[in-house]
């Protein structure tokens, strides 16, 4: 049976994407600690709950199960893999998308207080 687009998404083993995003960042001359904290600002995870999730082979599933996904997520807009992020449906992919936007922008050299969107008004 084939698993549609969601769910994929789910079973995806976080510690096999997090290598293709750094070297992402890496080849654009960012660094792994900036690539981590776009990381720890989205999930609200530390450092360490992080790496245990790689350590671990946790699911994307698993993985933003146990994020508190920061208020401002969700003025994270734009395309990304031919998607409207602020138009997916399903709440987990959607929380990927986040992250790969965020990486996507991180990688094209956005400023890290844009990416972060720390100039937002707190709600």
């Amino acid at each position: 049976m084939m698993m549609n687009h969601d769910e994929r998404i789910a079973t995806m083993i976080f510690g096999k994407v997090y290598p293709l995003y750094l070297a992402k960042v890496e080849k654009k001359g960012r660094t792994k600690d900036e690539l981590n904290e776009v990381i720890r600002w989205l999930t609200g995870l530390t450092e360490e709950q992080v790496q245990t999730h790689i350590a671990n082979g946790s699911t994307f599933a698993d993985f933003f199960e146990s994020a508190n996904l920061h208020p401002n997520a969700s003025l994270i807009t734009g395309v990304i893999c031919g998607y409207r992020v602020e138009e997916i449906s399903n709440p987990l992919t959607q929380k990927v998308r986040y992250l790969d936007k965020l990486v996507d922008e991180l990688a094209k050299g956005r400023k890290m207080e844009k990416i972060l969107r720390s100039d937002a008004p707190n709600t």
